[in-house]
């Protein structure tokens, strides 16, 4: 199947503001796209790209005061199956984990292990280890943490999810994410396009939260007027 997906950003700046961007496509997705995501901008801009240290694409600006849009449209070829499900994975022991996934043990700026481990631990300590267990925190945190764009907040971490109960995407994410850690098990923040649950998915950046992933990040005051996303299955004969 083919996936068109984009973006759509307006800014306004009040001065000249230097930006951190992260609007691509993974570099592990990227053999699949059938065209290069290019941003563009207007005003034109000099863009210095460069790989983070999570192995994020990403790219530095120096926004221009007043206006500016950031937008790219492209595609991408996808299998259209659903993503793999192992219910025999096994959980490894800490002791044996590669190096590289220890980080992801850790507390984080939106992941408070540290004041989440009893619940989690009282919650889970009796599923099964493996891929039960993970499941389970995520059917849990579906059931129990009500999504509702109206309760969208900059800087809700993991444990004031936990606690209110409510939130959008990225608030989900975090405390299933926070769980998983204070249970051992090593867990990624990821942000990208959604299609549908496990079919679809286009992977942007990965890293500890959403402090790691920020699609923008800039360094002086801006007010963001518009943000629209694209995703969407397209025909195969109808794309040129």
């Amino acid at each position: 199947m083919l996936i068109r997906i984009g973006y759509d950003l307006v800014f306004e700046f009040c001065a000249e503001t230097p930006m951190i961007l992260m609007l691509f496509v993974h570099p592990g997705q990227a053999r699949a796209l059938v065209r290069n995501d290019d941003m563009q901008s207007d005003p034109p801009l000099q863009v210095e790209p460069f790989i983070d240290n999570f192995g994020n694409r990403c790219a530095r600006i120096v926004a221009p005061e007043g206006t500016l849009r950031l937008w790219a449209e492209t595609l991408i070829r996808d299998n259209g199956q659903p993503e793999p499900v192992d219910q025999g994975a096994r959980e490894h022991p800490v002791a044996e984990l590669p190096v590289e996934t220890l980080p992801f043990l850790l507390g984080s700026r939106y992941c408070e292990t540290d004041k989440l481990c009893q619940a989690a631990w009282d919650l889970f300590g009796l599923t099964p280890p493996g891929w039960g267990r993970v499941q389970a925190i995520c059917d849990w945190v579906h059931s129990e943490v009500r999504f509702g764009y109206e309760y969208a907040r900059a800087n809700r971490s993991a444990w004031e999810v936990f606690e209110e109960r409510i939130g959008v995407c990225r608030d989900i994410a975090h405390l299933a994410v926070a769980f998983c850690r204070c249970m051992n098990i090593p867990a990624r923040y990821a942000s990208g396009y959604l299609g549908e649950r496990r079919i679809g998915r286009v992977l942007m950046a990965r890293g500890r939260d959403a402090a790691d992933t920020a699609m923008t990040t800039a360094f002086g005051f801006n007010c963001l007027r518009s943000f629209s996303v694209l995703t969407e299955e397209v025909p195969e004969q109808f794309v040129t």
